[in-house]
């Protein structure tokens, strides 16, 4: 079991910057792949950043150059800095861990955090 709690959110002006965090606990260990995803009202989930299982980094393009994703693995925390936010960066963002429960049989499942409100004003 791994639990995720996200903060950071908020309410801030276009073109200004957040940084959301995302503390782990639990079997932290069995951690495959983390990172974030956003849900904006009325359109699908989708992947903004995260970092593989062999610990490089992937991004979606609407958040390349303007988002970096990081972690402290000494404190089992992710986090996204968020620059130069733009109106259609307006989302719940979600933590999300991909984790191995067992090797015999393999078996992964996802956990998701609550989600943490970003509105970005123009």
């Amino acid at each position: 079991q791994v639990q995720l709690v996200e903060s950071g959110g908020g309410l801030v002006q276009a073109g200004g910057s957040l940084r959301l965090s995302c503390a782990a606990s639990g079997t932290t260990s069995s951690i495959h792949t983390i990172g974030w995803y956003r849900q904006a009202p009325g359109k699908q989930r989708e992947l903004v950043a995260r970092f593989t299982s062999t610990g490089s980094t992937t991004y979606a393009d609407s958040v390349k150059g303007r988002f970096t994703i990081s972690r402290d693995n000494a404190h089992n925390t992710v986090y996204l800095q968020m620059n130069s936010l733009k109106p259609d960066d307006t989302a719940v963002y979600y933590c999300t861990a991909e984790v191995l429960l067992t090797i015999i049989p393999f078996e992964m499942r996802d956990y998701w955090g609550q989600g943490t409100q970003v509105t970005v004003s123009s």
